[in-house]
């Protein structure tokens, strides 16, 4: 026992190193790029603009707005940032190299998902005194706010390793991305759907953000307009939401780790 413990530790010591230095390098590769500094920190909060269309506090137009913001800061510098990055480097061949070397596989992907995790929720904990100033309601449960963004942003890097296995090159990801945005985006407008409709909307990850949003924030339960929930009810409502995106989070560790291709495909 005393002989392996010290040998874990430097393992340890040893593996987060090695995901540090690669976050950090690709974190800078990201920052450089203006075009997507714009897409990670400027575009998640335009939909903020929505409170500037309705009465102070109003709760549709604060939905409407967060709601827009967090799916936002989960497509675009996670999603879209992870697959395209993921895509760039394998056909470089960066992605086979580093394996060569002490890097684990987990270590890699962590270090490609990070950045634009890390992205997504600076946006969430900025749109809170953003979104205050422009005339938002306060938010009922901050803490379950923030919590969502973590938790759909790991959802969407893993969804986009999986997107990254089948698209041949960092053009094709425009098409390639499209099942996943759509996904996000429809579950986003399933508050409107006709019943029938609704509960199968509301089993995709953008539905399960929408309504995380709407409860965190509004005390808005189901397709309701009237904010019903306190503090403590929120996190029950939470419930079922949480749980659409930790099954698609763990359906796309499942097909990442059947299909995830570390070299260009043929």
């Amino acid at each position: 026992m005393t002989t392996t413990t010290p040998t874990v530790r430097s393992e340890r010591s040893a593996a987060m190193r090695r995901t540090t230095g690669l976050t950090r390098a690709n974190a800078l590769l990201m920052l450089r790029n203006r075009l997507n500094l714009a897409y990670a920190f400027v575009l998640p909060l335009l939909p903020m603009a929505f409170l500037l269309f309705g009465d102070r506090g109003d709760v549709g137009a604060a939905g409407m707005a967060l709601t827009s913001t967090v799916v936002m800061a989960v497509l675009f510098p996670v999603f879209y940032n992870v697959l395209s990055m993921t895509v760039t480097r394998r056909d470089e061949l960066v992605l086979k190299r580093i394996r060569t070397g002490e890097t684990r596989d987990l270590e890699l992907l962590t270090s490609l998902a990070l950045p634009g995790v890390v992205v997504a929720m600076i946006v969430g904990v900025v749109a809170i005194p953003l979104a205050l100033a422009l005339g938002a309601p306060m938010p009922v449960n901050p803490a379950l706010f923030v919590l969502a963004v973590l938790v759909a942003a790991l959802t969407f890097a893993v969804l986009a390793f999986w997107t990254a296995a089948w698209t041949k090159n960092a053009e094709a990801a425009q098409i390639t991305s499209m099942p996943v945005i759509l996904l996000a985006l429809v579950g986003q407008v399933a508050v409107s759907f006709p019943e029938e409709v609704r509960r199968w909307a509301d089993l995709t990850p953008g539905a399960a953000i929408t309504d995380l949003v709407r409860s965190s924030w509004l005390g808005l339960e189901g397709t309701s307009t009237d904010p019903t929930l306190d503090f403590g009810s929120t996190w029950a409502a939470a419930g079922q939401p949480l749980l659409v995106l930790a099954a698609w989070a763990a359906l796309g560790v499942w097909l990442t780790a059947r299909s995830m291709r570390w070299e260009p495909r043929s």
